[in-house]
């Protein structure tokens, strides 16, 4: 793919180690449960910031479904907190923010 999109060596979510239970991957981005929150999130696999509005419209479905099966309700958060150089988003269950202790849809 020629895309013009880079990944940086140094970069936690380039590297895409699989730490925890992933849910979905695909050539766009790949969704696993956040080490730190216990939530579904969502990782663009190029570095950056500004993903093209397809990417994010694509991204964002992924999220949904993943976080919908997880927790029924639930609100995105794409406040890039511990990596801002990377685009990303949470899928945080509805009235929280963590994913400890909520009661999740699927076993």
């Amino acid at each position: 793919m020629s895309s013009g999109f880079t990944r940086s060596d140094g970069c936690d979510l380039c590297r895409a180690a699989r730490i925890t239970p992933w849910y979905y991957e695909d050539e766009i981005c790949w969704v696993a449960e956040c080490e730190i929150c216990e939530v579904p999130m969502v990782v663009w696999r190029y570095h950056g910031t500004a993903p093209p509005d397809a990417h994010l419209a694509h991204m964002r479905e992924r999220l949904r479904e993943v976080a919908t099966a997880q927790f029924g309700e639930f609100w995105v958060d794409d406040h890039m907190r511990n990596i801002p150089d990377h685009w990303h988003a949470h899928g945080r269950p509805h009235g929280g923010f963590f994913g400890h202790g909520f009661k999740r849809k699927t076993p």
